[in-house]
């Protein structure tokens, strides 16, 4: 036998006998005397509490005497072993020594397994967890001179997380929007961020949107997570549009999306309120002040990179003080994962007037569709493209709206013949023909690289960034959509619906000026009032679709609302 191998049985033989030492009749009995002590005099009884921690559940097991936690045991065996693992043991000793939760911090890095820890313990102590603030709680109230709002969308790919175990690259591309109601002077009185993540299926966490390309291409897949791929994937037109129709945006994503100190949306939260009084400059002061230059990250002093500790070490203690209030708020805001700073810096140059006397509360509501064509390219190779529609909008008191924003990206296959659409060649080691002198003929077969990929996605623009590059039969998209935008204020979401329902064509969602030479189109025109086509005459510049492939405007509407959020904003004139 070789001397290693004899040194791993005496540690072997030395574990075993602290197991038997700590589960052994004299363990047992020093054990006992303890809590004894602990109880002074006291009965005690024993309770188990379960609660969500940051990986699965988290079991806390207490012996108490009284109300006075003298024993503890806490497992969690799904929490992460570095961070999670060692937050239980840190907990556990600083309950005991408080003999209760009182007084307690969460561990900074790990809120999301303390917050578990807390709701074990409080529900084996019978404590009914506090309720969270109602979402429309009433906000302080704010008066601005003046009131503008703006949607910024900023778009970035991803190259990984590495690659999966065929050697296969991991890639995502990811859309912020940020709709802001900015002041005279440029201040943010209230935001709304959110974001879409889409991933190629090789992807191995749990809830992450994916797209496996256009229908005719391929990719590897790991559907049950564990780190291995298990299929590959034939895109098709079905599962095209079932999985752009699934896409779920980060803060839909809910308690399913969750970062160290928290959920995305948890975190989002934080960093919105800080930013309300700042303008764009200052915001990105403050970024640049007090975000890591490596990462984008808060500098919360617990990094391990030169570069991160000088640069926290020379904030005065009142910059440290404003990073310790916004703690939980650990994720980057411009990195890989998504620019977030540049979203809220599109919105500011996007901004508009909004004649209100108040709002209420603001809501940012998405919606995404898959469209298959129009048509086929030269080569019978099928057309494509996705859209993701973005709806910011400010309510008054009775749910009425005061003002509204609408944007939408739309991608397409690169043989589309259409100029200024952006487009997709798919994920690196994928291809697709392309039509590029935009004469309806195919001139080449691109071949998607990390470099490639990355720029396409840079490139992306929306409807209202084409601006008069984007011509519809009436004038530019943005042109048409702000007549939309006009008429649907002073409707609640529900009311907008019953208009989409009563004005627009049931075969394409366009509004019937009784131009159409379909039977069901004319019959519906022909039924509404002398008032009602007059309605109709005063939007006559306004003839797209709110829903249809090219995308579903009035749903991204109607969530806006389902989104909304008290805002409490009074308008000085």
């Amino acid at each position: 036998m070789n001397k290693s191998n004899m040194t791993g049985l005496a540690i072997m033989a030395v574990a075993s006998a602290a197991v038997i030492a700590v589960s052994g009749p004299a363990y047992n009995a020093i054990q006992e005397s303890r809590l004894k002590a602990a109880a002074g005099g006291q009965e005690t009884t024993t309770a188990a509490g379960e609660a969500e921690g940051y990986g699965g559940p988290i079991l806390a097991e207490l012996t108490l005497a009284g109300d006075k936690i003298i024993d503890l045991k806490l497992s969690g065996d799904k929490e992460t072993p570095e961070i999670g693992g060692a937050a239980l043991n840190t907990l556990k000793e600083a309950i005991l020594e408080k003999g209760s939760l009182e007084g307690v911090d969460a561990v900074s890095g790990a809120t999301w397994t303390s917050k578990g820890v807390f709701a074990a313990v409080q529900s084996a102590m019978g404590i009914e967890k506090a309720e969270e603030p109602a979402s429309d709680a009433s906000e302080e109230a704010v008066t601005a001179s003046g009131l503008y709002h703006g949607l910024g969308f900023f778009s970035n790919g991803r190259l990984g997380p590495g690659k999966d175990d065929t050697d296969t690259g991991v890639y995502s591309f990811n859309e912020v929007v940020a709709y802001v109601l900015f002041d005279e002077e440029g201040r943010i009185l209230d935001l709304e961020v959110d974001q879409l993540e889409v991933a190629t299926p090789n992807y191995d966490g749990e809830h992450m949107p994916h797209l496996t390309g256009f229908p005719g291409q391929s990719y590897n897949a790991d559907e049950d997570h564990d780190e291995k791929v298990d299929a590959v994937l034939e895109q098709t037109e079905d599962t095209f549009l079932a999985e752009v129709d699934g896409w779920a945006t980060k803060r839909e994503r809910g308690s399913t999306y969750k970062l160290g100190s928290g959920t995305w949306e948890e975190e989002m939260d934080v960093f919105e309120e800080t930013f309300k009084g700042m303008t764009i400059e200052e915001v990105k002061q403050w970024y640049a002040d007090n975000c890591s230059d490596l990462n984008g990250k808060p500098l919360h002093g617990t990094s391990d990179k030169e570069e991160d500790i000088k640069k926290y070490e020379a904030l005065s203690d009142e910059a440290k003080a404003g990073l310790d209030a916004i703690s939980s708020a650990t994720m980057s805001l411009n990195d890989a994962h998504g620019n977030i700073l540049g979203a809220l810096e599109r919105a500011y140059e996007s901004r508009k007037p909004v004649d209100a006397d108040s709002v209420a509360k603001i809501g940012l509501g998405f919606t995404n569709t898959g469209r298959l064509g129009p048509g086929k390219d030269d080569t019978d190779t099928g057309v494509y493209s996705f859209n993701t529609q973005a709806a910011g909008a400010c309510f008054d008191a009775d749910g009425k709206i005061v003002a509204l924003y609408t944007d939408v990206m739309e991608i397409a296959t690169p043989n589309y013949d259409g100029e200024h659409m952006p487009h997709l060649t798919g994920f690196p080691g994928q291809s697709y023909n392309a039509d590029e002198d935009h004469d309806e003929k195919v001139d080449t077969v691109l071949e998607q690289t990390d470099d490639t990929f990355l720029a396409e996605i840079e490139g992306w623009k929306t409807k209202r960034e084409r601006g008069s590059t984007y011509k519809l039969g009436s004038g530019t998209w943005q042109d048409e959509m702000n007549i939309f935008e006009e008429a649907f204020k002073g409707l609640t979401a529900d009311e907008v619906s019953t208009w989409f329902d009563t004005y627009c064509s049931d075969l394409n969602g366009k509004p019937l000026h009784g131009t159409s030479d379909k039977e069901e189109d004319v019959k519906k025109y022909e039924a509404l009032s002398d008032e009602q086509k007059g309605e109709m005459d005063a939007i006559s510049g306004a003839t797209m679709s709110l829903k249809d492939a090219h995308g579903d405007i009035l749903g991204a509407i109607v969530k806006s609302w389902e989104n909304a959020k008290s805002s409490n904003i009074s308008v000085s004139k």
